[in-house]
């Protein structure tokens, strides 16, 4: 199993882990934010766990199944952590749409809630690209 389609399989692991967060004691405080940070919703949950399908239906398909999720994933995701620096909201799950722009903010809050997004964006669509160019 090539590089590419394993990395697919732990995108599909991590993003199952984060669809359980919500459901696993300790980890959402009083004010059900997760780790005090970023609230999730069941909206959230189903775009998790749905991601985790498909990335772990990539990894087990081929090669060119798993770049293809690795680039469009890691652009969508990446530009939803973007977009959630700049408006305090992502478009993944239609917030941006339905509510209005908190404006940009640098604070350590909006950054820590947008990274886990920009984060596993940047690494999968770099190892897509990365991928399709030695292919």
């Amino acid at each position: 199993m090539s590089l590419i389609r394993r990395l697919c399989l732990v995108y599909a692991a991590v993003l199952l882990a984060v669809a359980a967060i919500n459901y696993i004691p300790g980890l959402v405080d009083d004010t059900e934010l997760a780790f005090g940070i970023f609230a999730l919703d069941p909206f959230d949950d189903a775009l998790h766990l749905v991601s985790a399908i498909w990335a772990f239906l990539a990894g087990l398909i081929s090669n060119r199944s798993a770049r293809t999720f690795l680039i469009l994933f890691g652009a969508a995701y990446l530009a939803d952590g973007v977009f959630g620096i700049f408006t305090g909201w992502g478009f993944l799950d239609f917030a941006i749409f339905t509510n209005e722009s908190l404006g940009m903010d640098w604070s350590f809050q909006r950054i820590a809630a947008n990274l886990p997004h920009i984060g596993l964006g940047a690494i999968a669509l770099g190892a897509g690209l990365i991928s399709r160019r030695r292919a």
